[in-house]
This record gives C-alpha cells, structure tokens and sequence, in this order.
C-alpha cells in the first residue's frame, strides 16, 4: 500500500482484513489494556514506531477558577475578576476526563506542564497549570498514575513534564521532584538511553517513561525533551501544514516523536476574538474539529506519525483512531494478524 493510499481504502481495508483473520473489533477489546493486545509482530518494535494516543494539556480539567490568571500575559491585570477568570477556565480548559479516565480510555502520553505557586507556604508544593493553577498538586496525581501502573504493568505510560513555572532556576525545586518520582516509581521506570519496546519493557518490569525539559538535569531516570510539534493556529489547515510539513523533514527515527493535534489561542489581544463568544467554549471547538484532524491522522500512510496527542483526548473515536494505525502498518508491511 502506498503512503498516498486515500484513508478511506486502507482503514476500510484493515477492517476487512481484521474481520477476515476473526479479529474485527476483537482486536482491542479493551481500551484501558490495548497494549498489551496488539499482535506479536508490534511486541519486539521499538515505541518510537508505535502509534500511541496522547492528550494535550492533560491536567487542564482540574483547574481552578479562583486561582490567579498566569498566562497569558495579556490577561493578568485581570486576575481579581471573577468573571475574567471563570471566561478563562472555559477556553484553557483542554481535557473533560480525569488522568485515570485518560487512562483507562487508553491515552499512553500525557503533557504535564509544572509550576509552584509564589506565595505557597510549602516551599515543594507543586501544581500544573494551564492559564490558571490546577486544584491537585503534582504529587497527587503522579499518586495516581503510579497506582493505575501497577494494576495494569503491561501498559506503557509516558509522562512529559515540563515548564516548571515559577522555579526560578532553583535546583533545590527540581532535585526534590526528581527524588520523589524516583522513590514513587522506583524499579517501573525505564532508565534513560535504551530503545524499548514491549517486549523488553515487560520482561523488565518496567512500564513509566518520564520525560523531564530542564537541560540543567542529567539524571538516567529521566528522559530529555519528547520533541512535540503542533501547529500553533486555530486554523485547521494551518495546523494540518505544519505537522504534514515536519513528519516529512523533522522526524527522529530513534526517539519519540509527538504530532500535536491541538489548537491554540493566540497570546494576544486576538485571544478576545474567542474567550468573548459566551456560548462557546474551547472543548466545543474540539469537538467540531477533530473529526477533521483524525482525518489527517489517517491519511499519512507509512509515515508512522508515533505520539499523536489531541484535546478531549479520552474520546473514543480519537483513541480507537491512532490505535488502529498500528493494525495498518502491520498490513502494509504484509504482515499476518
């Protein structure tokens, strides 16, 4: 099958062929343990090769409407208002489901942006945030993703930490977060400088990959910067160009990869021609986009497009939609189910 093969034909095909071998839907029955359902010919490939659903701004349905605006800039003098804040939690909220509904809809990469709050009286204490301060602090969550891992020890979890807002280059900030991930964690993270798969992730033991960008640490547990491209517009063609343009020339063949599916306001005045639409919302933009944008996932062919991440990430025609990618290289490459 060519990589231009209309998207109409191949996944009609691999739906065909899965039908043929008695797999159908039965492929996946599960989408909370899909990993460990794909065929043994996906089990020995590294997860660089792997398509792998991903969620945006993964903590953005827990923020908190009486927490202080910090970003974007354009709307911090407005923080003491009410109404500012609540118009601001409708257009920064990306995700609807919790990190363990994520989970268990079968989103494998979550985008985990940190900050500190500045007058917190914990001087560790750490939240994530996504224009406004999330209600749960860090510790809480990765809690909870270490708990969701250790019921389902054949499932790949990718954590992306990054932004660290408000560390200030305070080392002591990074050192004490590191420590706590290392001692939660312990033996399920897989070390960094490997190429895993499956296969040796489960003969491991190991099943948490934790990506860190803050050049400053060198730590074997951590992974550095997951290179995330997206298209910056909430124009679908704009965003549609710029991933088709970098799966062509910016891919890593030997690290993870992510092609964000999301849209993003501008940090401009711009950002009132949406957030002043009083009927609307942002997860209603998503919802009339996305179709459109798992399109464009399904039309890439053999260009492997990896971590695909979105907004409402948990929806299921998303997931199943990245997941099933996996069946098709399988059948281009004329390989049996």
């Amino acid at each position: 099958m060519g990589a231009d093969l209309d998207f109409y034909y191949f996944y009609a095909f691999v739906e065909i062929q899965m039908s043929a071998n008695g797999k159908g839907k039965r492929g996946v029955t599960r989408y909370s343990d899909w990993m460990m359902q794909l065929p043994p010919e996906l089990h020995n490939i590294p997860l660089f090769n792997l398509a792998i659903p991903g969620s945006h701004d993964s903590m953005s349905y827990d923020l908190d409407s009486s927490s202080s605006i910090i970003e974007p800039d354009s709307l911090k003098k407005f923080s003491r208002l009410c109404c500012v804040r609540k118009t601001l939690l409708k257009w920064a909220a990306t995700q609807e489901d919790t990190i363990t509904k994520q989970l268990d809809a079968g989103v494998r990469y979550f985008d985990l942006r940190i900050a500190r709050k500045p007058h917190d009286t914990n001087p560790t204490r750490l939240y994530f945030y996504h224009g406004l301060y999330t209600r749960t602090d860090v510790e809480s969550v990765l809690k909870m993703i270490n708990d969701w891992a250790e019921r389902h020890p054949r499932e790949i979890i990718i954590l992306a930490l990054s932004h660290f807002k408000g560390f200030d280059q305070k080392t002591e900030l990074h050192n004490h977060l590191i420590s706590f991930i290392k001692t939660l964690f312990g033996t399920k993270v897989v070390l960094r400088g490997v190429t895993p798969t499956l296969r040796s992730c489960w003969d491991q033991g190991t099943n948490v990959i934790v990506s860190y960008d803050y050049p400053a640490i060198h730590d074997s547990y951590m992974w550095s910067k997951i290179s995330y491209f997206y298209g910056d517009s909430m124009k679908i063609a704009r965003v549609e160009s710029v991933l088709s343009e970098h799966h062509y020339f910016a891919r890593d063949p030997t690290g993870f990869f992510v092609c964000g599916l999301n849209l993003t306001l501008p940090d401009d005045a711009r950002i009132c021609l949406y957030v002043l639409r009083l009927c609307d919302s942002f997860a209603n933009v998503v919802r009339r986009s996305l179709p459109r944008l798992l399109l464009w996932v399904k039309q890439q062919g053999s260009r492997k497009p990896n971590i695909v991440a979105s907004d409402l990430a948990g929806r299921e025609d998303f997931v199943s939609a990245v997941i099933q990618y996996n069946y098709y290289l399988l059948l281009s490459a004329s390989i049996p189910l």
